[in-house]
């Protein structure tokens, strides 16, 4: 019974994830509010078939006319959070944890106490002809797996944080002894295009 009714909820989630509709559907608020600001919410793992599908589903978009507003929008952020501390990562993606939207977290490695952003519905409006093979990369929806992956010296972006402000910045460091930030930003936002990591291997 349970897994039926497991199978169900992916499901919905799936549907929910290819709809372009930019307001949170009712399955999503249910998942964001089975718990408070201080719940961990369960992250998604290659390891298991229905999640993997999922982790593979592109993203919508958020409404950001209602981001300050949105209640379940900043529980969610708040929980986001609480996961990614738990886990011990410096990012974090909705769909991560079952949620289909166009958000993350990440952490600028090359600030003191590496403080966490929130990016709702990032973009990537250029990146560097230049390429390098980032080592150790590591992803928390692929426990007890880590290579080298494909990514760009510096990324510009856009994306509107937690209070609905706009932000555009060029993002870049590629070493983990002086900060990885821009690395951060591409691996998470792959993520809500359906893109895992090890997609993108390299020697």
């Amino acid at each position: 019974m349970k897994k039926i009714v497991y199978l169900f909820g992916i499901s919905v989630l799936l549907l929910i994830s290819c709809s372009s509709n930019s307001k949170m559907e009712n399955e999503e608020k249910k998942l964001i509010n089975s718990g408070d600001e201080y719940t961990p919410m369960r992250v998604l793992t290659i390891e298991n078939e229905l999640d993997s599908i999922f982790l593979r589903t592109p993203s919508t978009d958020i409404d950001i006319d209602s981001i300050k507003r949105n209640k379940e929008l900043q529980l969610f952020i708040k929980r986001l959070k609480v996961t990614m501390d738990k886990e011990n990562g410096v990012g974090i993606a909705a769909p991560q944890v079952g949620i289909g939207r166009n958000i993350f977290l990440f952490s600028r490695t090359e600030e003191p106490g590496m403080p966490v952003q929130v990016a709702i519905n990032p973009k990537i409006v250029s990146k560097s002809d230049s390429i390098i093979c980032f080592e150790r990369d590591g992803c928390l929806s692929i426990p007890g797996i880590s290579g080298n992956s494909l990514r760009n010296l510096w990324v510009k972006v856009e994306y509107y944080d937690e209070n609905g402000n706009k932000k555009e910045e060029t993002l870049s460091g590629y070493s983990r002894s002086t900060g990885f930030t821009g690395i951060v930003f591409q691996h998470e936002y792959d993520h809500l295009q359906g893109v895992l990591f090890i997609d993108k291997l390299c020697n």
